[in-house]
């Protein structure tokens, strides 16, 4: 949940609301105010100072705020600077951000340098194809690292440490595969404007891989997870043998 946002909670859960809730201010007002001491909190919130350092030391644990000395310009008095408390990256990335609409307006900035319509879309697919090559080093190594049969769910937990939750899972139904499913997207405001993400993300999955993948469904199109069918090595090779039997004798076309 987004600091600020209001919270409802059952009357058990009321004292917790209220922690929460002027947590939710200490970290409104550090980022309104920038590094800020105890002090300062507790003048501006109109707490004690106990209290302060109360929810500061659960903020700190949470990784939402970090402490730090405060930097003096000119003379330093004596004695040691006092200690502020200053937003660390997870807790800014708790308020809204403008990434998603930075990085849209980047690619449709792409695709118009080159005069857009057919050769802006290729130069957005290329980009997308070049920025999950980069991405997919590190997806190559955990695959190539296991075995076969494997393999499916080491690229699910290589995508889960890029903060896509991913897992794997057995397809259901009459086809034999599995399902790589993605239950959070990091880009999913900008794929829906620009499907390339999604096929070269697939693209890349095939390689890694080792078999033709079969793109579902995508939370960029409204579904509520990313799925991609990946056949069983035992299947494909299996449906090419038939299929080499089928056409065995056969001229080329």
């Amino acid at each position: 949940m987004k600091y600020g946002e209001r919270q409802i909670e059952t009357p058990q859960g009321e004292l917790a609301t209220g922690e929460r809730s002027t947590r939710d201010r200490v970290v409104r007002s550090i980022l309104d105010h920038g590094p800020s001491t105890v002090a300062d909190l507790a003048k501006r919130l109109g707490l004690t100072q106990a209290a302060v350092r109360r929810h500061l030391d659960t903020l700190v644990a949470d990784d939402v705020v970090a402490p730090r000395e405060q930097r003096v310009y000119g003379t330093r008095s004596r004695g040691r600077p006092a200690k502020v408390f200053a937003l660390t990256d997870c807790g800014r990335d708790a308020f809204d951000q403008s990434y998603d609409a930075l990085a849209a307006d980047a690619l449709r900035w792409i695709a118009q340098s080159v005069g857009g319509g057919e050769p802006g879309e290729a130069a957005v697919a290329a980009f997308a194809r070049s920025r999950m090559e980069t991405q997919a080093r590190a997806y190559r190594d955990a695959v190539e690292a296991a075995a076969p049969e494997d393999r499916t769910e080491a690229l699910a937990k290589a995508l889960t440490v890029d903060g896509y939750a991913a897992t794997a899972k057995s397809a259901p139904g009459p086809r034999s595969g599995e399902q790589l499913c993605q239950h959070h997207c990091p880009v999913a405001h900008v794929a829906e404007q620009f499907p390339q993400l999604c096929e070269a993300e697939t693209e890349v999955f095939s390689r890694l891989l080792g078999t033709h993948v079969q793109r579902l469904a995508t939370i960029a199109h409204g579904d509520g997870v990313c799925t991609t069918f990946i056949p069983r090595s035992a299947s494909a090779t299996q449906t090419d043998t038939s299929a080499s039997a089928r056409t065995a004798g056969r001229n080329p076309a």
